[in-house]
């Protein structure tokens, strides 16, 4: 039984920290407008995959994880120029609607290897997990067994997969909405990249930033006490 709490855990917390707009989970959709469903489930899947690297990293490697507040921040700079170099772009596809597609997203790149490297650059995952492993340890709901990191690893790829999900189905209900209207779109998704990059951007001003996760891990609570956690984003806290 405490073995699937293991796994429910880092499930809930994966999947309701994808929720809130991100750069990986509104990238996930603009592919899913403009190249289906099918190369957006690849990209999602090249991002988990990087973030459960890091998860894994955060869990072996916490004094090193600790330590580098200063490459996080270097790091999250290039998330916010990556965010809105998206929104330009997006806008740029909205006033050009006969090109009509979001110049940095629909590249020659294959959307898992996107996926990879977009999710690579992103570094609030590894504070986020570090935080979060650090309550579930205080709270003796993770320990230091091989059993658990794995069922708790392949949660969190879950929960991520499934957040993600939402919102390729999301874009595929938007194109079937405004088929005839794709320049509305990508204004909505570029307006949406803008959003999140100027959250990210008041964020690392306000010193609430990854670095600063890293730092305190102790702010963040289990919302239901002994229960399911939650929370994660570019924006609030990827799998953006």
């Amino acid at each position: 039984m405490h073995l699937f709490r293991v796994f429910i855990t880092g499930l809930f917390i994966s999947f309701l920290g994808a929720l809130p707009l991100g750069t990986l989970n509104i990238a996930a959709m603009q592919i899913a407008v403009t190249d289906g469903v099918q190369p957006a489930l690849w990209f999602s899947v090249g991002a988990l995959l990087v973030e459960i690297i890091y998860v894994r990293l955060s869990l072996v490697a916490m004094d090193w994880v600790r330590k580098q507040q200063r490459l996080f921040r270097w790091l999250e700079l290039v998330t916010l120029l990556i965010m809105i170099a998206l929104a330009v772009a997006s806008f740029l596809a909205a006033l050009h609607p006969q090109g009509g597609q979001n110049v940095i997203l629909s590249s020659t790149l294959p959307r898992f290897l996107l996926g990879v490297v977009m999710s690579a650059v992103n570094p609030v995952q590894i504070p986020f997990w570090f935080g979060w492993s650090t309550v579930l340890f205080s709270k003796k709901v993770l320990q230091a067994d091989s059993t658990h990191y794995n069922l708790y690893i392949l949660g969190i790829g879950l929960g991520t997969f499934t957040g993600n999900g939402v919102f390729i189905v999301s874009g595929r209900v938007l194109v079937d909405l405004l088929n005839r209207n794709a320049s509305l779109l990508q204004w909505c998704i570029g307006g949406v990249f803008a959003l999140t990059a100027l959250i990210q951007a008041w964020r690392m001003y306000r010193n609430k930033d990854a670095a600063h996760q890293l730092e305190h891990p102790e702010e963040m609570k289990m919302p239901f006490e002994d229960r399911i956690p939650a929370e994660k984003s570019d924006s609030s806290s990827p799998h953006s």
